[in-house]
């Protein structure tokens, strides 16, 4: 039986949700939605919240000191999200009101479109699909778009966390060497912790899956690209900001990385301009976990989080668990 309240708490969420998320969220929450399939500009959230009691967010969504201040009767951040860069968790943390995300969840479905970026990129799929579909293929040819094997390479791996280690156990079907850069030592069987130097140096595709912080805000850069070899490829379905885009751009134009695919960019939904001309890059618009199954899971842990935090239970995951 569904608690009922007497006067149901305020809610905005700021872009609609798929499954029933939304139908959950009203079972206990009096909730405003984004009338607009689209981001909403900083001055339009705070116009949105200023009033409620509880906020339901995307990773598209800009929560800093000034939206945060601007709801004085805020009890709740939950953001549809694994991560929550995109929350000043400091001055949430000063406000004791508690940041919930969605881990977990989109993990398997996450990890299976690393994988399929790091087939993509290596079998040239992506350019083999354009030259069928404007009718250019004549005939098989022995030399016609030639890749690279992923089986029995080195796959290496930049931080083994939930993501990361899905993707090393999927690498087993391949017959891969999987190594791994990470701050502490993970019980893995058959992957090897080593220096990212010696990661970078050795690995034949590089994944990157480390959160965004201030200590991996352009952990790949220059430096890095000149440690890779020139037939490495880079894949990125973490956060845009863990690579420099400027000095991916390059890497790639002088032959110091054969390939790349990417599901994130350092300014999204802006792409340095020159990547999208580039035909060993394989560009995908932040699809990570879009799936039917993973994005209700994501709305319906949200919701559960929001919940639990007005019910004054404990949440399923929270980035601020001292302010409970």
């Amino acid at each position: 039986m569904v608690e009922k309240f007497k006067t149901k708490p305020s809610l905005f969420l700021t872009r609609n949700l798929p499954g029933n998320g939304v139908e959950k969220l009203s079972e206990y929450f009096d909730v405003s939605v984004n009338p607009e399939d689209r981001v909403l500009e900083k001055n339009e959230i705070i116009s949105h919240i200023r009033d409620k009691e509880a906020l339901l967010c995307l990773l598209t969504d800009t929560i800093d000191k000034d939206v945060i201040q601007a709801a004085p009767r805020l009890k709740v951040i939950s953001n549809y999200a694994v991560g929550f860069n995109n929350i000043d968790i400091i001055e949430a943390t000063h406000r004791k009101i508690p940041v919930c995300i969605t881990p977990g969840i989109l993990t398997d479905t996450t990890a299976d479109l690393t994988w399929a970026l790091i087939l993509a990129v290596t079998r040239r799929i992506i350019e083999a699909d354009a030259f069928t579909r404007n009718g250019l293929f004549t005939g098989w040819s022995p030399s016609l778009f030639l890749g690279l094997d992923v089986s029995q390479k080195t796959l290496g791996i930049v931080g083994l966390g939930r993501i990361g280690a899905a993707v090393a156990k999927r690498a087993s079907g391949f017959d891969m060497k999987v190594i791994y850069s990470s701050r502490s030592k993970k019980e893995m069987v058959g992957a090897e912790q080593v220096s990212l130097e010696t990661l970078l140096k050795t690995a034949d595709i590089i994944s990157l899956h480390v959160p965004l912080t201030k200590e991996t805000h352009h952990l790949i850069d220059e430096h890095q690209f000149q440690l890779m070899k020139k037939t490495a490829y880079l894949i990125n379905t973490t956060r845009g900001a863990v690579v420099k885009e400027s000095a991916l751009l390059n890497a790639l134009k002088k032959g110091e990385i054969l390939g790349a695919g990417l599901d994130v960019y350092e300014n999204e939904p802006q792409i340095l301009e020159g990547l999208t001309a580039l035909p060993n890059v394989v560009l995908l618009p932040h699809i990570g976990s879009a799936t039917y199954e993973t994005r209700t899971k994501m709305a319906l842990l949200a919701a559960d989080n929001a919940i639990a935090i007005i019910k004054g239970q404990k949440p399923h995951a929270i980035a601020n668990p001292e302010v409970l």
